[in-house]
């Protein structure tokens, strides 16, 4: 049996302009520490406010591209290894690569975002819309 008291749980508030701006920029910040912070900003804070919705897209659709990107990587620098029978393991420095990219990209959109302008990274997979 239901109780009458209870009632559905209210959608939350909206952000305000400053909150909306700060955790947008967090999500491209986010992306520092991997796919996992900007998911979790766009997952919470997407219907709260537009800005954060745009932003954390852009940064989840980033750390996805890295993410891919790393993994193509791992397998061609494995093969190459395993084909080369061990002289291709030099090429494993390639596997820092993604990441570097994703720090500084990260930090250059979240300096953008900050001050309230939408960054877009110069190569990401727009999967999620």
């Amino acid at each position: 049996m239901t109780d009458p008291n209870t009632s559905p749980a209210a959608p939350a508030a909206p952000l305000s302009h400053e909150q909306d701006v700060q955790w947008g920029s967090f999500a491209h910040l986010g992306g520092i520490l991997g796919i996992l912070p900007s998911l979790i900003i766009w997952l919470v804070f997407k219907d709260r406010g537009s800005f954060t919705n745009t932003e954390a897209k852009e940064a989840l659709n980033f750390q996805i591209t890295l993410a891919l990107g790393t993994v193509a990587l791992w397998v061609v620098v494995t093969v190459l290894t395993v084909v080369t029978f061990g002289i291709g393991a030099v090429l494993g420095f390639l596997l820092y690569v993604p990441w570097i990219l994703g720090v500084v990209f990260s930090i250059i959109a979240f300096l953008q975002a900050k001050e309230g302008r939408h960054y877009r990274y110069p190569f990401a997979l727009r999967l999620i819309k």
